[in-house]
């Protein structure tokens, strides 16, 4: 894994991939570097208008690339049933997008927004597409998680932070439901004994337009200024901060439910498996945090058949 960059990425020739919030910084690079490897990307995007203009950007810097813009709002579960019903067969599904520590809202459905977003729009989109995942071959499901879910462990019994709201502890918590949910993902497949593998990637400290959404949307401009500085001096780029997730979709000795980042105190450098709270590992959270998404989605597994209702 030493040294891993976008040079080591295996042909991708005769594989689709959806990557989720692909109309920008870490989406972006990572559609594009699988597409300059030969996959057909599906740029799964809420604004149609920022992704056809990713596609036409896309297009210009991979020349043939096999790229397509389809809408998902990971906000709305009848954007996402809407969305899944159009493949019968998936070999890559990164479950990239995200919202961070935003101001107090609720989705379509009611949920609250970061966990709503974060993890029951993947959650809900990751078991609509899992018949056609088990149809493929070597099929992956990459979800990107953060740094951050060390600010906050689940709380089964206030998931949508109902009782009390802080934006960067609801962002945290978000982060654990995706760890959890690849680890007791993971856990299923095996136990089915399928081929498809569930991981997880982080971007360490990446400068993407996700810092700054949140200030902005509540008109803090000295917190939009501070994250926008950081972005500058800290933060490593974009591209660099792809690489984690790249690795998990694409090299060989990917474990299932592993935890790829950076190799530098989780900060910055080459794709290298990363420390996570234990908590992330706990099967009896992870199979909680199941039971009610599936409840809350209305959206439930069945990874033997490949069925998903």
């Amino acid at each position: 894994m030493s040294g891993w960059s976008t040079r080591d990425i295996p042909d991708q020739g005769g594989r689709t991939a959806v990557v989720t919030g692909a109309n920008g910084g870490l989406g972006y690079v990572t559609a594009r570097e699988l597409a300059r490897k030969g996959a057909r990307v599906v740029l799964a995007c809420r604004s149609e208008t920022r992704g056809r203009q990713s596609v036409a950007r896309l297009s210009g810097e991979v020349p043939g690339a096999q790229v397509e813009l389809r809408r998902l709002d990971l906000g709305d579960l009848a954007s996402v049933r809407e969305f899944a019903r159009h493949y019968d067969r998936l070999h890559l599904l990164i479950n990239n997008a995200g919202v961070m520590a935003m101001p107090y809202g609720t989705t379509a459905d009611g949920f609250e927004t970061q966990f709503g977003v974060n993890h029951l729009g993947h959650f809900a989109l990751t078991g609509l597409l899992m018949p056609a995942l088990l149809a493929a071959p070597r099929a992956r499901v990459v979800t990107v998680s953060s740094m951050a879910h060390l600010l906050g462990t689940i709380d089964p019994s206030d998931l949508n932070s109902a009782h009390s709201y802080r934006r960067w502890t609801a962002y945290g918590r978000s982060k654990t439901a995706n760890l959890l949910f690849t680890h007791e993902l993971a856990r299923q497949l095996a136990a089915a004994g399928a081929e498809v593998i569930a991981a997880a990637a982080h971007p360490g400290y990446a400068a993407t337009g996700l810092q700054t959404a949140g200030p902005r949307a509540e008109g803090r401009r000295t917190a939009e200024r501070l994250m926008a500085a950081g972005n500058r001096v800290l933060a490593q780029s974009a591209e660099a901060g792809a690489l984690p997730a790249l690795y998990a979709a694409t090299a060989p000795d990917v474990r299932p439910g592993s935890f790829t980042g950076p190799s530098l105190a989780m900060w910055r450098g080459a794709p290298a498996p990363s420390w996570r709270a234990p908590w992330t590992l706990e099967d009896r959270a992870g199979e909680r945090l199941w039971t009610e998404s599936e409840r809350l989605t209305g959206v439930s597994y069945d990874v033997t058949a490949g069925r998903a209702g």
